[in-house]
């Protein structure tokens, strides 16, 4: 099943996708809290409610709805770098031993179809195509990595926009990570069990004003989401609607030879086959 996370006069609300509509999941049945986070962390059964809303939903076309960050207020988004092979090599890396983890803010996230904010303090503006992970019961710790995948509730796809002259300032990254609305985050929520365990073998790209830049396999990632989410659970609890941002490919803006940044005016786009296409504008950053 589909799901995403739409605004009502501000608010998110979360929505069951059914084709080309999206059938709110809230008004089909009181029941079902109207955010993604807070029916996770309820237990709800969202799949059982989203069998229900299919005959007594009311539903609305899913282009006229203005989309919000799939997980608006995650508790946590953890972030891998350099977990694929190909990437850790452009950056003049070996294959690092354990995971490059940062976090990322809520407050850095941007809804598919709005715009990423190129900021005033920097050109240097660039993408990564990821596969985001959304967690759906809690994990507890020391969780082994033949168990883990059973606490993935759904796969979605990411864009890291990195301000790559403020995430070398210093030695972790996190500064360069967390500019306002530089997290593209949606447009859609695929439950686990319509992929391959660990959202195996999906080809996964990015594509800036429509040519491609990234291309690549999930298969290539170096950590798998099974083993990321052991690792994490090796030191802290990871709960329901928390979200892990599992690393990108080679080709990115920084590695090519002139770099390539993105400008306003560009569209940038991350697919990844069976999960979505998520397309972010580029604009100045608002006053």
């Amino acid at each position: 099943m589909k799901f995403t996370t739409y605004l009502r006069q501000g608010a998110p609300r979360l929505a069951l996708v059914e084709g080309q509509d999206l059938i709110d999941l809230n008004d089909a049945d009181a029941q079902v809290p109207s955010d993604l986070r807070a029916a996770l962390r309820a237990g709800v059964d969202l799949q059982a409610a989203a069998g229900g809303a299919f005959d007594t939903g009311k539903r609305q076309p899913l282009d006229s709805a203005t989309l919000a960050p799939l997980v608006p207020e995650p508790g946590k988004i953890i972030c891998l770098g350099l977990n694929y092979y190909d990437h850790a090599k452009e950056g003049g890396r070996e294959k690092p031993d354990y995971p490059w983890f940062f976090f990322r803010a809520p407050s850095s996230l941007v809804a598919h179809g709005e715009a990423g904010w190129l900021p005033r303090v920097s050109t240097r503006f660039d993408y990564e195509a990821e596969l985001a992970v959304v967690i759906g019961r809690t994990v507890p710790r020391h969780t082994q990595e033949a168990d883990a995948l059973q606490y993935v509730f759904g796969y979605s796809c990411f864009n890291d926009m990195s301000v790559r002259d403020y995430q070398k300032r210093t030695p972790q990254w996190t500064i360069g990570k967390n500019f306002d609305r530089t997290g593209g985050f949606g447009p859609v929520l695929v439950s686990a069990d319509e992929l391959a365990p660990g959202a195996a073998g999906l080809r996964i790209q990015s594509r800036l004003n429509g040519q491609v830049m990234q291309d690549a396999n999930t298969d290539d990632m170096i950590f798998s989401v099974a083993e990321t989410i052991a690792l994490l659970a090796e030191v802290l609890t990871l709960e329901p609607g928390d979200v892990i941002v599992m690393g990108t490919p080679a080709g990115v803006g920084q590695a090519r030879n002139p770099p390539v940044w993105m400008k306003a005016g560009d569209i940038i786009e991350i697919e990844i086959d069976r999960v979505g296409l998520l397309s972010n504008p580029i604009a100045d950053e608002a006053a």
